[in-house]
């Protein structure tokens, strides 16, 4: 896959179908790499008549790692969290977003519809009210606005995601890999055991292993303040998809979410955890491809 000069950093990314078609860029999660965006979404917007775009966030997967940052204390950020402090992080969701803005001017792409998926969601957000110019619209997916005062993830969930492998090798990767799906993934589309130790296989194989760049994620998490009021001054068409059943970022984020932006329209999808397992494809290529038909339709009119 090609590389791209962007802010500063290097990012890898995958484009599918025809750059003349309208642009949809898909913003991936925290700790996740571009491919948790599965290819038969990906191919089917771009068989809508979509030019979709997927790249690897900072720190993560093939794009650039930030090693001279320094290594992140975790266990302090998450403890002041914890007790309402304000952490401190190496960069922010602010500086990430200005990544994905800069991705598309890379991209000769003047505008593109933002789609983003957990942090990813946080992210898209954040592009959406300080890139007006560049945002069609916004696709906010099991995501937050980071208000303080909503319910908690499940402590398994939360567990599962921050506890670090027994050891960097490649089997213990893959173990915590599946457990990590297995616990927060979606129970109303679970997949094979087959399936979902391939899904991980392949992520484990893509790129080496870096807990540093992962946990300056986090930090970067942690430090963004709620944007409940920023959401609110928010005027491209906006839609809100979220599990019913998501146990690392409870439905009532959805709804939180939803409320905060003006006219947004929220999709609660029941079975849905915090996952992109195949069954739940065709619901995002119907939830996201529909919804961006409406408004790409409300703008030729």
């Amino acid at each position: 896959m090609p590389q791209i000069s962007a802010n500063g950093l290097r990012f890898e990314y995958e484009t599918f179908g025809q750059a003349a078609d309208p642009a949809v860029l898909l913003i991936m999660g925290f700790s996740a790499q571009m491919t948790m965006w599965p290819e038969a979404l990906c191919r089917g917007l771009a068989g809508r008549g979509y030019y979709v775009i997927r790249f690897d966030n900072r720190d993560i997967g093939l794009s650039s790692h930030l090693n001279e940052l320094g290594v992140p204390d975790l266990a302090s950020a998450m403890a002041k969290a914890m007790t309402g402090g304000q952490v401190e992080a190496p960069y922010s969701l602010d500086d990430m977003a200005e990544d994905a803005v800069e991705v598309l001017k890379a991209l000769d792409v003047a505008s593109a519809h933002i789609v983003g998926a957990s942090m990813g969601g946080m992210i898209a957000q954040l592009v959406a009210v300080r890139h007006p110019e560049a945002t069609r619209s916004l696709i906010s997916i099991m995501s937050t606005t980071g208000r303080r005062d909503l319910p908690p993830a499940n402590p398994e969930a939360m567990a599962a995601l921050t506890t670090p492998p027994a050891s960097n090798g490649r089997l213990d990767r893959i173990r915590a890999g599946v457990n990590v799906w297995k616990v927060i993934g979606s129970p109303g589309f679970a997949e094979p055991e087959d399936v979902l130790e391939a899904t991980v296989v392949r992520e484990v194989d893509r790129s080496p292993y870096d807990p540093n760049g992962i946990g300056r994620q986090m930090l970067a998490i942690l430090a963004a303040p709620p944007r409940n009021e920023l959401l609110s001054q928010l005027r491209v068409p906006a839609r809100v998809i979220h599990g019913a059943d998501d146990p690392l970022i409870p439905l009532a984020a959805g709804h939180d979410t939803a409320a905060a932006i003006p006219g947004a329209e929220l999709v609660v999808v029941p079975g849905m955890g915090h996952g992109f397992e195949s069954g739940l494809v065709p619901v995002y290529l119907e939830q996201i491809g529909e919804f961006i038909a409406s408004v790409e339709q409300r703008a030729r009119s």
